[in-house]
Order: structure tokens, then sequence, then C-alpha cells
């Protein structure tokens, strides 16, 4: 009896990652897709881009903000104080996790982008911010599809959701002071506020509302899902109102996005590369192992795009240089699903 409620719960749990992964895993292509329709829009609306940047407020733009505020409100869905209870039972991954997250990738991102961007801060400070920001939404659909412990992945988000609050400011200051580079920490920390705090009590105060009138399970099964796709549309909006803002200069320099690009790979096979090593010789477990690699090299993308529009402006090429990052992600997420799941295989780590 035991064994068939097992597999019945092992087969919901397959069908709920085959579900999650029918859009996510061809993500880069509509994030490809966006982008052209960006560029064609400015090659073909006259005037639209000043149209759309002037709807702002004190250099924020509207649009814009309203885009990244349904981006960012679904991932402050996934905090959940039960889980952080639960952080003394087994703390080792977590805390692998956290020190990649927190020292390991936003070093290596700052060393390359000053190695291979210099004279380029805007870029340099595009992937400063995507290195210095670890995922918390994206990263619980790669471990449902590795099949990894998922009660850690809930942990780990959370934490990390908590410490982006206390710790992303102070370090892409750090970062950013020590090449040199201005950056308006007012309209970074505005950028963390309005992007992370705002959503952060929303998600807090909507969650306990929704679950207290309508259960737990209708919040997880049709509340959720429902506000994860206006975030995907917004996500599509916010890169198709990116691209056609500065269409023009990505046709005239496309080489600034393919700069990007190179610290920006390089650094996602450092860090995983690292955290593959590491949770070898730490000898976890493989359901482990696999989510502190995932969330280890993730980065959030969406704060980062919200504080480079915030510093520097939507159509920046700081804004179009964390996209970058977005678009190189997904199908390196999703191909590092199906590496752990090889390494399973060849017994790379300890099997559950």
């Amino acid at each position: 009896m035991v064994e068939t409620n097992n597999k019945s719960k092992e087969t919901k749990s397959s069908k709920k990652s085959e579900g999650l992964s029918k859009f996510e895993k061809y993500l880069f292509l509509w994030v490809g897709i966006c982008i052209i329709i960006g560029i064609i829009i400015s090659q073909t609306v006259p005037g639209i881009g000043e149209a759309i940047d002037s709807w702002q407020i004190r250099g924020i733009s509207i649009p814009i903000a309203i885009c990244l505020f349904l981006m960012m409100y679904p991932a402050m869905l996934n905090i959940n104080a039960t889980e952080l209870k639960k952080l003394g039972k087994n703390p080792q991954p977590i805390i692998l996790t956290l020190v990649s997250n927190w020292i390991v990738a936003p070093i290596v991102g700052a060393g390359l982008a000053a190695i291979f961007l210099q004279g380029n801060e805007q870029l340099i400070v595009a992937v400063i911010l995507l290195a210095s920001s670890p995922c918390t939404a994206m990263v619980l659909v790669w471990g449902y599809l590795a099949e990894g412990n998922q009660e850690q992945n809930v942990i780990t988000t959370s934490v990390n959701t908590i410490t982006i609050i206390f710790g992303y400011v102070p370090l892409v200051a750090l970062l950013t002071g020590i090449q040199n580079i201005p950056i308006d920490r007012v309209a970074l920390l505005i950028s963390l506020v309005v992007f992370i705090g705002l959503p952060l009590l929303l998600g807090v105060v909507s969650k306990k509302i929704i679950v207290n009138r309508k259960g737990e399970e209708w919040f997880n099964n049709t509340y959720r899902p429902f506000i994860g796709n206006v975030a995907i549309i917004a996500l599509l909006t916010t890169l198709i109102v990116l691209f056609s803002l500065n269409g023009t200069s990505l046709i005239e320099n496309p080489q600034e996005l393919i700069l990007v690009s190179i610290p920006l790979l390089l650094g996602f096979a450092i860090v995983v590369g690292y955290n593959l090593l590491i949770t070898k010789l730490f000898r976890l477990k493989y359901r482990e192992a696999i989510i502190t690699v995932i969330i280890g090299s993730s980065s959030h993308f969406e704060i980062a795009i919200a504080s480079a529009v915030a510093i520097y402006g939507v159509g920046s090429v700081a804004a179009l240089g964390t996209t970058m990052g977005l678009f190189w992600e997904v199908p390196i997420m999703l191909s590092l699903v199906y590496l752990g799941k090889y390494l399973r295989k060849r017994n790379f780590w300890h099997s559950n």
C-alpha cells in the first residue's frame, strides 16, 4: 500500500514537472522572438521609443515598472515560513548554495566583466547585477525537472529571497566600487524597495488571505499557475519594450550583446563547474546536490533588469545587457537538468 501511494505521488510529481516544462524549456526561443519583435517595432513605428520613455515618474518608466512588478510578485509567493523552520535539519547543502550565490558567483562575474568588458561600464554593471542576484523563482521549475529535493529547493529560495533584501545593494555597490564605476545607489535602493520589498510584502499578505479564504490547494493549483502565466507575459512584454527602445542602436552595434555574452557564458561554466566539484567533495547525495548546483549557478534576471532600468534607463545598454543573462540562462539551466540526470546514472554523486 505504501509503495502504491509513493508511486502515485511520483506520478503526480512527474506530471507536474512535465506541465511546468512545456513552456519554460522553450523560453529562450520566446525571448529571441520578443527581441526580434522589439527591434522590428523600433524600425517600423516612428517615435515609439520616445513615447514609451516619456511615461515615467522620477526616472522610473511606468510600463516597465508595472511589468517588472508582475514578474517579481510570483517569486514572492514561494516564501514558506514553515519550511524556513527546517533550516537546521540538513544545513550543509543550503550553506554551500549560499556561498556560491553570495561569494563565488559575484566574484567570478565581476572578475570576468573586468577582463572582457574594459571600457564598457554599463555592460560591466549588467554582469555584476546578474552575478549578484541569486534566483528565487525559475529554480523551482528546474528542481522539479531534475527530480531534486524540493523541500531543500523551497527552503533555499525562501532564504535567498530574504537575503536579497539585505545583501543585494551592498554587494553591487562593493563590486562596482572596487572597479571605480559610479552608479546611482539611490536608484539601486529604490529598485530594491519597489521590485523586491513591495512584491514581498504583497506576496506574504495575499498568500495568507487567499489560503485562509480559498484553501491551500486552490492557492497552489489555481492561483499560482495563473499568476505564473501573468509573470511570463510581463517578462516577454518587458523584453519587447526594451528592444523597441534601443533597436536602432543594436542594429548598428550588435557586437555589444555578443561582447557581454562572453563573461556571462564563461561565468556559467566556472560556477557550474565549481558547484559540481564542491557537491562531490562534500559527498552530497544526488537529490540535494542537484538542487545546490542549480540554485548556486542561477541568477535572478528580473531584479537585474529592474536595477539596470532604474540606474541607467529603459533604453540603456545595461538594461539590454541584463536581458542576455535571461537569454542564456534558460537553455543552460535546462541542459544542467539533463547533465545532472546523466551524472546520477554515472554515480557521480551518492544515490539517495
